[in-house]
């Protein structure tokens, strides 16, 4: 199917300067094959289940009679098939359309994003907040804005992949220090005192193993050596903590 596209790709969309190009072509695919069998022979490949029913504590999959128990969701208060939340949904169809046919900055932002904005804004009680479409989008986009090679990233050795990708797009000094050692935070906070800032970046709660940062100490760490810290609340937001605002 990979190498079926790729010619789709060069026989349709090409102009004759790529296809004269594409006589890399055939090594790419066998370099693209190569690396697929390696990760096949490490027992690596993921294959999909395809869900046929809504998320919930059970669900059906493809070629399945039996129900099956779902551990790997993130849908933690159930919000993903509440009645509630698809009749909501279906309304803003009605009102909405199904499509912004643009990218928010141009014209793609309508009310609901803004009554939204100010309502997460509120639950977390800061000034504003911005919607993106998914947490790996946002981690993708923060640490660039806001780190030049000025400044210092110090980063839980075991945070969530978006966090370590939105990191490595940034110039900042990169520093990882081991998973919840507050010892060894301290230390990296002295080692990169000469930076112009310094953020702290951590997992609220730690998805794969389910550990919760010890974010007092980090912030008393934080104060001491006038840095900033970073949480990514995902796996914490609505349940823990008090009103499900984790510990902030």
């Amino acid at each position: 199917m990979l190498k079926n596209s790729f010619q789709l790709a060069a026989k349709f969309s090409a102009p004759s300067s790529f296809c004269r190009s594409a006589s890399g072509l055939p090594q790419l695919l066998t370099h693209v094959e190569n690396e697929l069998d390696a990760i096949r022979d490490a027992g690596l490949w993921k294959h999909e289940r395809v869900i046929t029913t809504k998320q919930g504590p059970l669900i059906k999959v493809e070629n399945q009679n039996a129900d099956i128990l779902n551990f790997c969701a993130n849908n933690y208060l159930g919000l993903s098939s509440h009645p509630e939340v698809v009749n909501a949904g279906k309304e803003a169809l009605d009102t909405y359309g199904a499509g912004l046919s643009s990218v928010r900055f141009i014209c793609g932002t309508q009310s609901i994003h803004k009554e939204l904005e100010q309502q997460i804004a509120n639950f977390h009680r800061r000034e504003d907040a911005i919607l993106y479409a998914s947490c790996f989008d946002a981690n993708a986009g923060l640490f660039e804005t806001i780190l030049t090679k000025e400044d210092a990233v110090l980063s839980d050795e075991l945070n969530h992949a978006s966090i370590i990708d939105g990191i490595r797009l940034c110039k900042a000094n990169k520093y990882r220090y081991k998973h919840m050692d507050l010892k060894d935070l301290e230390e990296k906070l002295q080692n990169s005192q000469q930076y112009r800032n310094r953020l702290i970046v951590t997992d609220g709660v730690f998805s794969m193993d389910g550990d919760v940062a010890p974010l007092r100490e980090i912030c008393d760490l934080a104060e001491k050596y006038q840095a900033l810290v970073f949480i990514d609340e995902c796996h914490a937001t609505g349940f823990l903590g008090p009103s499900g605002r984790y510990l902030v």
